[in-house]
């Protein structure tokens, strides 16, 4: 979804359509998006929060290399600790943990279905596996 002044969703949709055009069922995703942006605009502040002890929770692992948060991605690197991204992911999803790799790094999202605990969880696993490699 996206949000700003008559002109930058102008300059949005002629780069929507010179990409490829538009989804085929994007009333759907709409629809979730403008139900976020009704019942969960305040929950942005603990998704970011989440994201933040998530970070500094990861930079304490020796070998961790993390990019500070602006929003509630999470970009991190492991190779450092001696494990390969795609290596510490696939070793934290045995443990229910579901990151992404991008662009080389790993991806972690915070949303509404993240807790605390859940980010503390994860912090432990990574120290493990980082242990262990």
């Amino acid at each position: 979804m996206i949000a700003g002044s008559s002109d930058f969703i102008d300059d949005v949709w002629r780069w929507k359509q010179r990409l490829g055009g538009s989804m085929r069922q994007a009333g759907i995703c709409a629809a979730a998006c403008i139900y976020s942006l009704d019942h969960h605009v305040d929950r942005l502040a603990d998704d970011h929060a989440n994201a933040r002890a998530l970070a500094r929770g990861l930079s304490q692992i020796e070998g961790i290399d993390v990019q500070q948060p602006e929003t509630n991605l999470v970009f991190f690197n492991p190779e450092g600790a001696g494990i390969p991204g795609d290596k510490m992911v696939e070793a934290l999803r045995q443990h229910g943990v579901l990151l992404a790799m991008m662009d080389g790094r790993i991806r972690a999202c915070t949303h509404l279905d993240v807790t605390a605990a859940m980010i503390e969880q994860t912090i432990g696993l990574v120290r493990d596996i980082a242990r262990g490699a």
